[in-house]
């Protein structure tokens, strides 16, 4: 699809139908594309949802000729998740790494792209949506899980074992698995480093490019059907290179 540098509009939602919209696109992907399910996910509505919704900021991408929502990305403040009792993350992650550090933070979560729009630059346009957003509330660190689709660990054994061999957090910020799952699933040898990396999800080779690094430990989520890893993006360890990358909206 031709995409031309004014296709797109970023904004945070605000209003109850932006949300809902969000949460339809995120059905869409999650559940009827990928199997995911959970006790909150409304199959009635074809909504997927969660009790964190409400406490976040919602930030949308819509096709300006025609006002369709076709991307989402959710997120959530330090002082948002102090009223949410708590950061989505962690559910699967001891955070006390992060929440410990000081630092200003933001979790990403639950970020999805319509198909039609995939590969493209709409992911591009979130990340300058974001960008905005981290520079008008002074954020330090942000972090979130990512999904590979699936919990089959022999299929994702490569890309699991190169993030964990090339792509560790350090010490300082590196957040365990509360369900444990190694992922150094192979010998360094073993690995077909070109193809683990193609075999990443796009969202994580964003984070990859803009200096993102893995929590320690996978985590296998069967209700949701997804192997998730945490991401985490220190900016104060940006490259200049990857800051101009951040700051664009251009693929």
């Amino acid at each position: 699809m031709a995409e031309s540098p004014t296709e797109f509009t970023v904004s945070l939602a605000v209003s109850d139908q932006d949300l809902q919209e969000a949460q339809a696109l995120r059905y869409a992907v999650f559940v009827k594309e990928m199997g995911a399910n959970g006790a909150q996910v409304d199959h009635s509505a074809g909504l997927e949802k969660d009790r964190f919704d409400h406490y976040c900021d919602h930030m949308i991408i819509r096709e300006k000729a025609t006002g369709t929502l076709v991307g989402v990305y959710r997120l959530m403040r330090d002082d948002q998740a102090r009223h949410a009792g708590g950061f989505y993350s962690e559910t699967e992650y001891d955070l006390a790494p992060l929440t410990g550090s000081g630092r200003r933070l933001l979790e990403l979560g639950r970020s999805c792209l319509h198909p039609e729009f995939r590969g493209g630059k709409a992911l591009f346009y979130l990340w300058s949506g974001l960008n905005d957003y981290v520079v008008e509330h002074d954020i330090e660190v942000l972090f979130g899980t990512a999904s590979f689709a699936g919990t089959d660990l022999n299929t994702l054994a490569g890309p699991l074992t190169l993030l964990n061999q090339n792509y560790q957090a350090p010490e300082p910020l590196r957040c365990r698995s509360r369900n444990y799952q190694p992922m150094d699933l192979l010998p360094v040898a073993a690995v077909d480093r070109k193809q683990a990396m193609v075999d990443c999800p796009a969202l994580i080779k964003a984070y990859l490019r803009l200096g993102g690094m893995v929590g320690d430990g996978a985590f296998v989520d069967h209700g949701f059907n997804t192997t998730d890893v945490l991401m985490i993006l220190d900016t104060a360890r940006m490259s200049a290179r990857q800051k101009r990358l951040y700051n664009s909206n251009k693929a």
